[in-house]
Parts: structure tokens; C-alpha cells; sequence
């Protein structure tokens, strides 16, 4: 049976902040229950459960500074945008066709190669912790956000280009899913 990580399809800056604490949440618990040595293991030829997570932190942290610019300067480096944002599902939709024409790869944000440690729980644990720590960070920065705001300024996405930052936060919140249904499946 697999587990899903449903994740509706939240809009406002509120319901975005709270769909991605709820699902970072679930997701974690998940998580915490598969052992260690699983964790750590490739899954097939395909990543780990851990490298997933490493990946979502890593994809992740950067907007947490991100979201602290002022407003200003995100409008002068990467322009205003001159349309409402897309909903969840038309965000992930474009998400899985660019996927599926592109073959994309995590490039820049894949997780950098390491050796696993000898205690492989509590390395569970900081992986874990790291990826709460990026998720936590992301959900305190929206409630500085305006509706508006939320739809005039952009962030850049290696795959999907310039998105609004409620796009961004979006793809966010689709990508964590994404990601621990893919680690659900293999299992």
C-alpha cells in the first residue's frame, strides 16, 4: 500500500504557510519510522529516502533569505510579474509536463555526495532536523507577504523560469509531496 501525501490545493499566503507545515509534519513522522539503514539506502537505482530529504532541504533553504530581501530588490533583479499567478493544480501540472519533456535533473540542487556515518540514527535525526529547520523558516516568512505581494514580485526556478513567489511557494509545497510520494512508492 502506498502512503500519499496529500496536499489539497491551498492559494492564499495563509494556506500556503499551513499546508506546508502539515505536510512537512506528516511527512516527517513518515520518515522517522523507516529505519535508519533504509533511510540511508538507495532506493533500486534511484536516491535514498535521505537524499530526497537532503534535496528538499537544499532546494529549499535558499528561499528562506529570499523572502527576507526587501521587496524592492527582488523586483529589481528579477522584474515584476504582469500576471496573476497560476493556481496549485496549473503549477503542477506545468511542473510534470516540463518534467516529462525535459528529463530534468535536480542539477545544482541535487544532494552532494557523501559518506554515511557509523551512527546512521542519529544522522537520520540531523537530516531530518536540517529539512524542518529549511521548512520552518520558509513557513515564518510568509505572513510578511501581501496577497499582492505575493503575486507582483518573482524568484527564478531552474526548470519552470520566473515565478511569482506565491508560484514559488506553490511549487514548494508540490515538490515536498512530489518527492516523499516517490520515497512512499519505492518502498
Amino acid at each position: 500500500m502506498t502512503t500519499s501525501f496529500a496536499t489539497g490545493e491551498p492559494y492564499s499566503g495563509a494556506e500556503i504557510a499551513a499546508e506546508m507545515t502539515r505536510l512537512h509534519a506528516e511527512s516527517e513522522r513518515y520518515l522517522l519510522g523507516v529505519p535508519a539503514v533504509e533511510f540511508a539506502a538507495l532506493q533500486g537505482e534511484k536516491w535514498s529516502p535521505a537524499d530526497h530529504v537532503r534535496h528538499l532541504a537544499k532546494s529549499t533553504f535558499p528561499l528562506v533569505p529570499a523572502l527576507g530581501l526587501p521587496k524592492f530588490l527582488l523586483g529589481l533583479r528579477f522584474g515584476r510579474a504582469a500576471a496573476e499567478s497560476r493556481g496549485f493544480g496549473a503549477l503542477r501540472d506545468d511542473y510534470r509536463a516540463r518534467l516529462r519533456e525535459t528529463g530534468a535533473t535536480a542539477g545544482r540542487f541535487a544532494p552532494s555526495p557523501r559518506p554515511l556515518p557509523d551512527d546512521l540514527e542519529a544522522w537520520q535525526r540531523e537530516v531530518l532536523g536540517s529539512w524542518r529547520e529549511a521548512v520552518s523558516g520558509l513557513a515564518a516568512k510568509i505572513p510578511a507577504w501581501s496577497e499582492r505581494a505575493l503575486d507582483l514580485y518573482r524568484l527564478p526556478h531552474p526548470l519552470l523560469g520566473k515565478l511569482t513567489v506565491r508560484e514559488m511557494l506553490l511549487f514548494t509545497v508540490y515538490h515536498n509531496a512530489h518527492h516523499l510520494e516517490q520515497v512512499a512508492s519505492r518502498r
